[in-house]
């Protein structure tokens, strides 16, 4: 079993990496909208939203790691200077570690302007209806960047299988073939 977590800030594009690893390896793509668009609707994004949110991904994650998958991809938001944050990706990974499975850190960073732009690309609010206003979603982008670090610090992440790319200017399937190439995915 193999966990892939692609992390980043909004619109660095993670799950568009992730929809091209996918296609390019046994992976499957559990991007963190995906339980956001299922709730959101019915609770916006209230804490009973994120609760749910949780149960389900943990119920997802440990149906997997128990399962015969060749793996997953699941994307997420990281906010560095969050202790709940870091405890959250220990406890996600544990779930698939305790099965045996191998996990991989990638993390994705670009320019501001590039991921304001991204935020914008249909195949983003295809999948992220909650993104469609776009004037609120960038607004949220430029916010969440202020009130917290979403790129990891030099030498913070100690894992052995951690690779960190700046993908201002690579495409996400250029993105993928270095990821599956690093890890012999």
């Amino acid at each position: 079993m193999k966990f892939v977590l692609i992390f980043g800030p909004q619109a660095v594009g993670k799950m568009t990496v992730g929809h091209e690893l996918e296609m390019i390896s046994d992976l499957k793509l559990f991007h963190n909208h995906m339980t956001i668009e299922l709730l959101a609707p019915y609770f916006g994004f209230s804490s009973e939203m994120w609760g749910l949110s949780d149960k389900f991904r943990q119920d997802i994650f440990e149906a997997t790691a128990a399962s015969k998958l060749y793996g997953m991809i699941f994307t997420y938001v990281w906010g560095f200077d969050l202790q709940s944050d870091w405890d959250y990706v220990d406890k996600i990974c544990g779930i698939f570690e305790a099965q045996g499975a191998d996990v991989y850190f990638v993390e994705l960073e670009a320019d501001l302007e590039e991921r304001i732009e991204r935020n914008k690309t249909p195949h983003r609010l295809e999948h992220k209806p909650t993104k469609r206003d776009i004037t609120f979603s960038e607004q949220d982008l430029k916010q969440t960047m202020e009130q917290h670090r979403l790129n990891s610090l030099e030498g913070e992440i100690k894992k052995e299988n951690y690779l960190r790319i700046n993908n201002t200017k690579i495409n996400a399937r250029e993105v993928a073939e270095i990821i599956k190439n690093r890890f012999a995915l």
